[in-house]
């Protein structure tokens, strides 16, 4: 409905193209300075400030000559289940009780082919500690070059910060936070998406643009989803500018009124 209406090849704000924001580039870059030192590396971040974005673009250097990239995810947080989905990842046939040694001599193989690994562990705040501290030892019998990453929310580090959980804090060699935009980095934002798609900047009126602001508190992926979603009501209407009242129309949906309690968290 918003290609016809606009006549767009490419339809603004829908997730598609991973495009990074200074702050995700900054984070990438030192990931990959780490990795040639065994890194182990935290990011955290509330929901909806880049982290899915960041790891998916670590994700695609996968296609990179020289890098191997596996992503730890959908594992309940086991430890078992994770070295089962690394082992999945490695092709790896082994038994139970053989899946730590045949993990490690798998990635000193990949070292050997000049393989740079990058371990990805979403939602890292739900780990146990004690299936971390498992994790960090096998990953300290592995060849330096390799970065474990953990992606996850303020509690991770706040777990980590514990005098219980020393052993493992003092191994971390890398970590950051991503965190939410401010006002003018929205506008930004939006205004790269419309150019992108090659909208006019006027595709938004400016009462609708300050609303937009105001409302997301620079959460980047509440401010994604309300734009598509205003630009969606004023297709239905049969409008081409996108006002207040298409803005009002998607905030007076239920699911939206939840978010508060989001925003509220983040602005504290």
């Amino acid at each position: 409905m918003i290609k016809s209406t606009f006549g767009l090849e490419k339809v603004p704000f829908y997730r598609k193209d991973l495009v990074l924001l200074p702050q995700q580039k900054n984070l990438i870059e030192y990931i990959k300075i780490h990795s040639q030192q065994g890194g182990f590396s935290v990011i955290i971040g509330e929901p909806g400030v880049g982290k899915s974005v960041l790891k998916e673009s670590i994700e695609a250097l996968n296609s990179e000559k020289g890098i191997v990239v596996i992503s730890v995810s959908r594992t309940l947080h086991v430890y078992m289940n994770i070295l089962r989905q690394l082992a999945l990842s490695f092709k790896l046939d082994v038994p139970n009780n053989q899946l730590e040694q045949g993990l490690i001599q798998e990635a000193y193989k990949q070292v050997k082919n000049n393989k740079t690994l990058y371990i990805l562990i979403d939602e890292a705040h739900l780990l146990e500690m004690r299936v971390l501290r498992k994790l960090r030892l096998l990953f300290d019998r592995f060849p330096k070059k390799h970065n474990l990453v953990l992606f996850g929310q303020y509690e991770l580090m706040y777990h980590l910060s514990m005098t219980v959980n020393e052993d493992i804090k003092t191994r971390i060699t890398f970590s950051g936070k991503l965190l939410p935009l401010n006002d003018e980095a929205i506008k930004d934002y939006i205004t790269e998406e419309l150019e992108a798609a090659r909208l006019g900047l006027n595709v938004f009126d400016e009462g609708a643009i300050e609303l937009i602001v105001r409302t997301v508190q620079g959460n980047l992926r509440l401010c994604r989803n309300l734009c598509y979603a205003s630009l969606a009501a004023c297709c239905q209407d049969k409008n081409r500018v996108v006002m207040i009242r298409h803005v009002n129309e998607v905030l007076i949906q239920p699911h939206w009124r939840t978010h508060d309690e989001l925003i509220k968290q983040q602005v504290a």
